[in-house]
């Protein structure tokens, strides 16, 4: 997946997105360890993505909680 369309999710598709790609990710490792899996590159790839979305939302409250610490600054500068 690639960043630009993480970004263009909602935060609930986010959020929702994540459980399913961990839930996969679960199922991913038990094939593994039962020898069924055939491509465990995708192991890499379900982990990695699982990384960016948690990178998009983690930068999304930074930037909420900056937002909100300013306008408390302001309103105890008036």
């Amino acid at each position: 997946m690639k960043i630009y369309e993480i970004r263009e999710m909602s935060t609930d598709e986010l959020i929702k997105r994540i459980q399913e790609e961990e839930r996969n990710l679960v199922d991913l490792r038990f094939s593994h360890h039962l020898k069924q899996l055939t491509n465990t590159a995708k192991l890499k790839l379900v982990r990695r993505d699982i990384a960016k979305m948690k990178t998009v939302l983690r930068e999304r409250e930074l930037k909420a909680q900056k937002e909100a610490n300013s306008k408390t600054k302001e309103g105890a500068k008036s």
